[in-house]
C-alpha cells in the first residue's frame, strides 16, 4: 500500500467519523430539544456505548434513533481501530508523519535548489551538494524512485513535476536554483516553462537528450542546457586522444584520487585583500594556492590568468584550485 492510499483511507475514517457525530448531534437536537453541547455529549456516549447518564427523558424516536447510532458507530469504531493498528504495523502512520515533517521542513526552505528527476544523473548531483551542506529538494514521480530517496533520508516529494502544485510544494517561488534531469525532453521542457512563470528569477539547467532540444529548452525558460550524451562522448574521444588533460580536469572536478577543490572565494569590504595588488597579497605564499582567474563586480566575464599588478577590489570572485585547509586560509584574508 502506497502513502497516497494510506492518506486517502484516514482522510475517508476521519471523514465517516465526523459525519456520524454530526448526524447524531443533529438528531438528537431536533428529537429531544436539547442544546448543542448536550446533544455532542449524548453522541458521544452513544457510539462509545459508555452508558451514562441522558442529558432527557428519551422517547420511542430517540431510542431508536439511538439504537441505529450505536449499530453504526461501532462498526465505523472497530474498523477505524482495526486499520491504524493494521497501519501502525506496516509502519504506515511513521510514514505519513515522517512527510508531514518533511513537507514542514520544505516549507522553510529559502534559496535551496529543485532538483526534477530522481534517476541516475540525481544521485550523483546529490553526493556532490552534500559535500558542500546545500539545501535541496527533489521531485521524483515513480514510487519505487520515490520510496527509495525517503528511505535514505532525502529531502523528496512524490510528483509530478510539470504541474504548478507540485512545484509550488517545493518551494519553487523562493528558490534560488531548479535543474531538471527528467527522461523526456518534453517533461524537460514543461518543467523549465512552469518554473520560470512562477519565478523569474530562478537559475534554471535544463537535461537536453535530443541536439534539437537546447534552443527549445533556453526559449522557454532555462539558463543553461547539458546534454549527457554529449559530454559523454566528448570524454571518452578526449581520454583516448588527450589522456593527460582528462587527468587534469579529474583533479579539478574531484574525481580522481588527488582531493582538490576548485572554488570561489569572494572579497569584502573589509578585506585585507581589498585595493591591493595580486603580487603584494602574496596569496601562494600565505595560503600555497594560485589564482587562476577574476570576476570583478559587475562583470560577467572572467579574467583568467590575471597578472601581478592586477589591483584586488571588494566583491572580486577569486577562482582558485587547493585543498580544503588552503582554501580556508584565503576565505580568512578576503573577509
Amino acid at each position: 500500500m502506497n502513502s497516497k492510499e494510506d492518506k486517502k483511507k484516514i482522510k475517508i475514517i476521519t471523514g465517516i467519523f465526523l459525519s456520524i457525530l454530526l448526524m447524531g448531534t443533529i438528531g438528537y437536537m431536533f428529537i429531544l430539544k436539547i442544546t448543542l453541547i448536550d446533544a455532542i455529549y449524548m453522541t458521544i456516549i452513544t457510539i462509545s456505548t459508555v452508558g451514562f447518564k441522558e442529558v432527557a427523558t428519551m422517547n420511542s424516536i430517540a431510542k431508536l434513533f439511538s439504537i441505529f447510532l450505536i449499530l453504526l458507530g461501532v462498526g465505523t469504531v472497530g474498523y477505524t481501530f482495526t486499520t491504524l493498528i493494521v497501519m501502525f504495523v506496516e509502519g504506515t502512520m511513521q510514514n505519513i508523519w515522517r512527510d508531514k515533517r518533511m513537507e514542514k521542513r520544505i516549507k522553510k526552505l529559502e534559496n535551496h535548489i529543485i532538483i526534477c528527476g530522481g534517476g541516475e544523473t540525481c544521485s550523483v548531483i546529490v553526493k556532490e551538494f552534500k559535500k558542500t551542506d546545500s539545501e535541496f529538494v527533489i521531485i521524483e514521480l515513480e514510487e519505487d524512485k520515490y520510496l527509495r530517496l525517503r528511505e535514505e533520508d532525502y529531502t523528496v516529494i512524490h510528483g509530478d513535476s510539470t504541474e504548478d502544485k507540485v512545484l509550488l510544494r517545493a518551494g519553487v517561488e523562493k528558490a534560488k536554483g531548479l535543474i531538471t534531469v527528467l527522461p523526456t525532453d518534453a517533461d524537460n521542457i514543461v518543467t523549465s516553462l512552469t518554473a520560470r512563470t512562477i519565478n523569474p528569477n530562478l537559475h534554471i539547467i535544463s537535461k537536453a537528450i535530443d541536439e534539437t532540444s537546447h534552443e527549445k529548452l533556453k526559449k522557454v525558460g532555462a539558463d543553461k542546457t547539458i546534454s549527457m550524451n554529449e559530454i559523454g562522448g566528448s570524454r571518452i574521444a578526449a581520454l583516448m586522444m588527450k589522456p593527460h588533460i582528462i587527468s587534469f580536469l579529474d583533479v579539478v572536478t574531484r574525481m580522481g584520487e588527488i582531493e582538490l577543490d576548485l572554488e570561489q572565494v569572494e572579497v569584502s569590504p573589509n578585506s585585507y585583500l581589498n585595493n591591493l595588488e595580486l603580487r603584494k597579497a602574496e596569496i601562494p605564499k600565505k595560503t600555497g594556492l594560485v589564482v587562476l582567474a577574476v570576476k570583478s563586480e559587475g562583470n560577467e566575464k572572467l579574467y583568467f590568468n590575471p597578472s601581478s599588478n592586477y589591483m584586488i577590489k571588494k566583491g572580486d570572485i577569486l577562482l582558485v584550485l587547493g585543498r580544503e585547509e588552503q582554501i580556508e586560509k584565503l576565505r580568512e584574508l578576503a573577509n
